[in-house]
């Protein structure tokens, strides 16, 4: 596949992505093996599928555990094989990390605890999936190549010096309840501030603040348009922010909320001064 097809996105994050998105591709096709990506998330997978749907790529599969899975990795195979082949080999690609506390702690991990735990090991983020958390304990979905490593470690750590840390095939997933709420909102027209100020259930002069901060998606893409139409089937998120009030159980889970924080800060403060200096600029021309 020519290369210059990349020469279209302007992004460089997203052009690096698709350069390794290509790779794998190239090496599939020339290795005659099986290639996949890391975990990527919503926005990413969006990427990476209009990316192939333009170059008309077909041998792949999306793959995250379940159906429902928010972060997924695409799976190249070559024409000689199939999806079912694929399926089949699936374990060897992906696996859980299964953690099942004592009695004593049953109930007081959330998800940030776990992935704060994983993350705490030096593992990096893309190499994680969703992790299906449940009073017991939880199922992290990895890259198989970090199996080993999370075994032997995370039993290391104090929070799950007592826990029952395993190894099971991804066919072997806890049963994952997707929780959703039908809500019935009246809208004056279907432009995104009236939408999304009503699903968020907060004034439209406030979502269109939160607009303004690039942090409201329409199909994972920021959007900024206070007057988009919205059409059936579009999906709408907000950044989480200002802070949540339940704070982390342990101290380096703080490192990936206040992460999330401080970047969040440093958007907000970075088009404030752009927008005060711009308008400094533009009185001092006149």
């Amino acid at each position: 596949m020519n290369r210059e097809v990349l020469n279209d996105y302007k992004n460089k994050d997203e052009k690096m992505l698709l350069a390794e998105v290509l790779d794998k591709i190239e090496n599939t096709n020339n290795r005659n093996k099986i290639e996949h990506t890391d975990f990527l998330d919503l926005a990413q997978n969006e990427l990476v599928q209009k990316f192939l749907n333009k170059q008309k790529v077909e041998n792949y599969i999306k793959y995250g555990g379940f159906n429902e899975a928010e972060r997924k990795m695409y799976i190249f195979y070559p024409e000689k094989f199939n999806e079912q082949v694929v399926e089949k080999n699936l374990s060897s690609i992906v696996q859980i990390i299964r953690i099942e506390l004592p009695d004593d702690l049953i109930g007081k991990y959330t998800h940030r605890d776990y992935l704060g735990a994983v993350m705490k090991l030096g593992v990096k983020r893309e190499k994680v999936g969703d992790i299906i958390v449940e009073n017991i304990g939880a199922d992290i979905i990895i890259d198989k190549e970090i199996t080993k490593f999370l075994e032997q470690n995370l039993s290391e750590l104090t929070r799950f010096s007592k826990s029952t840390i395993t190894v099971e095939d991804i066919q072997n997933l806890r049963n994952v309840e997707v929780k959703k709420e039908e809500i019935e909102i009246i809208v004056a027209s279907l432009r995104l501030d009236n939408v999304a100020s009503e699903l968020a259930r907060c004034s439209r002069s406030k979502i269109i603040e939160i607009m303004n901060t690039e942090r409201v998606f329409v199909n994972f893409q920021v959007e900024t348009k206070k007057t988009k139409q919205i059409k059936e089937g579009d999906m709408i998120t907000k950044h989480m922010f200002p802070l949540t009030l339940t704070p982390p159980s342990y101290k380096e889970t703080y490192v990936i909320v206040m992460t999330d924080k401080l970047c969040s800060v440093g958007e907000v403060l970075d088009k404030y001064f752009r927008k005060k200096y711009k308008n400094k600029k533009t009185n001092k021309i006149n």
